[in-house]
């Protein structure tokens, strides 16, 4: 091919920009955080770009569209086509879950405010002691705005950590609260999934072994797993420790029994737990 032809040739940050769609910022963007360098910078600081990097601005244009971060994107574009396919579909998973849960949200406050209050929904509260686990464990700092997709973010990398070390988990986790997340604040939180197996710290993922515990909780199905109705279960563990003089060991957590996306909306989901002693 000659170097004249437009394949074969470097192209100015400017007209690959709109061959590939994307504003000249948005590509300064983009090398900015390593996910599309130039091809070459000359001297003169100019930029050049070349037509075989225009499948990967077309992805990274379509992924920024869908709303995904830029950092989920480079995780996505770096990997083989069959492992990113598994990392597309569980962002989306967290991506619909937090839709859902905003839209129940939504719909819980419409009702009250059209109808008057919504009756309160009763929670029995069970006792479980749970046995010591090993664990995979990731903190982040985030909002309630935040919170579903990131949870589900840090959940994916932790469980591929684990299949890149042979390691066996199963699809339950959950996610211990250290300070009170609102839609107005950040607070940490810790995501845990348990396994089996020799697995080492990587990154920001750490091991540990979680204790074992006595839990008072009440089990939510997958449908009420939202905010604010997911409260009423919260209050109903709090009360009932509360009732019985029961001590607070550890901060409150929800554990998971599955996958969102495996589970129907009338199964149970999630165990709203407060571990306790006395």
């Amino acid at each position: 091919m000659n170097s004249g032809s437009v394949e074969g040739r470097a192209m100015t940050i400017g007209e690959f920009g709109r061959r590939a769609g994307l504003s000249v910022k948005a590509l300064r963007l983009y090398e900015g955080s390593g996910l599309l360098p130039p091809a070459e910078v000359d001297p003169s600081g100019y930029r050049r770009y070349t037509a075989g990097q225009l499948d990967r601005a077309s992805r990274i244009s379509l992924l920024r569209r869908l709303g995904m971060p830029l950092a989920v994107i480079a995780e996505t574009l770096d990997l083989p086509d069959a492992e990113a396919v598994r990392r597309l579909d569980r962002w989306w998973a967290a991506e619909e879950a937090a839709a859902a849960a905003r839209r129940e949200s939504y719909t819980w406050l419409r009702t009250r405010l059209a109808h008057g209050d919504e009756p309160a929904r009763r929670y029995a509260v069970h006792i479980d002691a749970r046995p010591a686990r090993k664990v995979a464990t990731l903190h982040i700092e985030v909002d309630q705005e935040r919170l579903v997709p990131e949870i589900g973010a840090a959940e994916w990398e932790i469980r591929r950590h684990l299949e890149d070390q042979s390691a066996a988990a199963t699809g339950e986790h959950w996610v211990i609260y250290h300070g009170q997340v609102t839609p107005d604040s950040e607070a940490r939180v810790e995501v845990c999934v348990p396994f089996t197996g020799p697995i080492e710290p990587s990154g920001r993922i750490t091991i540990r072994i979680e204790p074992a515990r006595l839990v008072a909780y009440a089990e939510v199905t997958r449908d009420d797993c939202f905010y604010p109705r997911i409260t009423q279960a919260y209050e109903a563990v709090f009360q009932h420790v509360r009732a019985a003089g029961l001590i607070h060991t550890a901060p409150p957590r929800e554990i998971y029994l599955d996958s969102w996306d495996r589970l129907a909306a009338a199964d149970p989901f999630v165990h709203v737990a407060q571990p306790f002693e006395g």
